[in-house]
């Protein structure tokens, strides 16, 4: 069994008190963590005053050069953390292995970033006052910054927080989620080994507690949380005066138009819809196909779907393994009888399978859901995909804008100026034409709209939020 002790300022402690973590696919407990206190934030925080001086004061080559020597340790290391990866959240090997390998994208991007963080010569003589003036800003770390992840990628959502931050010279205080903290704890281990300056880098497993903690405390200028819009919500309105970046999920839209490739649109919505087992904040959850071609695309959909592999995540040839935990299959199991009650038709799936301790959901598609029901409204958050006809274009865009979310949508079309309406219509933080909304390359502003966030991520976009404007003007008149 793996036993992580957290991460204070550096400094590997174990408090007595532990967290279990539990596989998904056979309710084996097969690590813990220790559970960090409010009293270790206030702890971590004020090594993490020293840690940002130590950080701040290394030049962005130095920083650059740390990072790049953690991605050459995860790199030797990718197998250990992928299958860490995989007990813990129950992603398949496969997925986990895609992870791993993002998250070195994402390193790799951030420590190039390191010496890109600039500044702008502001012309201050096209104002009528600026005679004489010149000015120009430059931009310094924030402080500290605090992390908060969830379970479904551990090791790269915590990536996208920690090192941006590191490589803008922060400290950082990482609260991963309580049900996955051990790849965290060993990228932090990782973090320390390559040569960031212990005090700037605290791993804190806890719930939310500590959670608050991290918040609310005033020495901290930028939360920035992965999670649930409940969650961000709370934070947002206890976190005082500092910067919020909330990345808060999605129902994410895919719309195939009566022109679009049906084959490539029926793969997308697979690989968008059921990877993770749907527990991804871009999954595709609501798919709107024109009426001409929305029998022959629902048919080839559900012929695709029930061929996935269903099972064991440390088998190479599964496709879609088991959720976080029973109470959520039995969430959205409850979710699908809802919407067949209002009139909707499971296609396939929504059964669970197997030994309940498994956490399966089979792979699910539910077509004519209501627009009232909580499978259409709500984020699923599950392997099942909602499938309902549209007639026109317009019709279309009030279907995908009729949500409070707004992250990411994907269009299927051979016309640019059908696109195009889309791009102009659409309520979202990104439209992906003739590609699922699950795609993201982690160099890229990724963040949403409306209920799903506030700001980006992505390395160059995320130090934006983790530094500050400093203008300097010097009057040589």
């Amino acid at each position: 069994m793996l036993e992580k002790p957290l991460i204070l300022g550096g400094e590997r402690r174990s408090t007595g008190k532990w967290l279990d973590v539990v596989y998904p696919y056979t309710g084996e407990v097969i690590g813990r963590a220790s559970l960090a206190s409010e009293e270790d934030v206030h702890t971590a925080v004020e090594r993490a005053i020293e840690g940002h001086k130590q950080m701040a004061s290394l030049t962005p080559y130095e920083r650059y050069r740390i990072l790049m020597k953690a991605a050459q340790l995860l790199e030797e290391r990718a197998e250990v953390f992928a299958r860490t990866l995989v007990l813990e959240v129950g992603k398949t090997i496969r997925e986990a292995r895609t992870e791993v390998q993002r998250a070195l994208q994402t390193l790799i991007f951030s420590a190039e970033e390191a010496k890109r963080i600039g500044g702008e010569v502001i012309p201050l003589d096209a104002h009528p006052n600026g005679k004489g003036k010149v000015g120009f800003y430059i931009r310094e770390p924030v402080g500290i910054v605090g992390a908060i992840t969830p379970f479904n990628f551990p090791l790269n959502l915590s990536m996208h927080k920690v090192a941006p931050a590191l490589a803008a010279g922060n400290a950082v205080i990482l609260k991963p989620s309580e049900r996955t903290p051990l790849t965290p704890i060993m990228l932090g281990e990782l973090l320390l080994e390559a040569g960031v300056p212990p005090m700037a880098i605290s791993v804190l497993p806890g719930f939310g507690d500590v959670g608050k903690a991290i918040s609310t405390h005033p020495q901290i200028r930028v939360i920035s949380f992965t999670g649930s819009r409940k969650v961000g919500d709370i934070i947002t309105r206890q976190a005082g005066i500092k910067k919020v970046v909330l990345e808060l999920g999605s129902n994410s839209a895919v719309v195939v138009h009566k022109d679009g490739d049906i084959t490539k649109a029926v793969q997308k919505v697979i690989a968008g819809g059921y990877a993770i087992a749907g527990q991804v904040c871009i999954s595709v959850q609501r798919v709107f196909v024109h009426e001409e071609v929305y029998e022959k695309f629902l048919m080839e959909l559900t012929s695709q779907v029930e061929k996935l592999k269903v099972g064991d995540p440390m088998d190479e040839s599964t496709d879609v393994g088991p959720m976080i935990s029973v109470s959520e299959v039995e969430r959205i199991q409850s979710w699908i009888d809802e919407a067949v009650s209002m009139g909707a038709q499971l296609v396939t799936g929504g059964v669970s399978c197997g030994d309940k301790v498994a956490s399966i959901l089979t792979p699910t598609v539910v077509s004519l859901v209501p627009s009232n029901a909580k499978l259409f409204r709500e984020e699923a958050f599950a392997p099942v995909v909602v499938v309902n006809p549209y007639r026109e274009v317009d019709e279309a865009i009030s279907m995908v804008n009729d949500s409070d979310y707004g992250l990411q949508v994907g269009v299927f079309t051979r016309d640019i100026k059908v696109a195009w309406e889309f791009i102009r219509g659409v309520q979202a933080g990104g439209v992906l034409i003739n590609e699922g909304p699950n795609f993201r390359a982690d160099h890229m502003p990724y963040g949403g709209v409306k209920q799903s966030g506030i700001g980006r991520e992505g390395p160059r976009f995320a130090i934006e939020d983790y530094t500050e404007v400093k203008m300097v003007i010097f009057d040589l008149s």
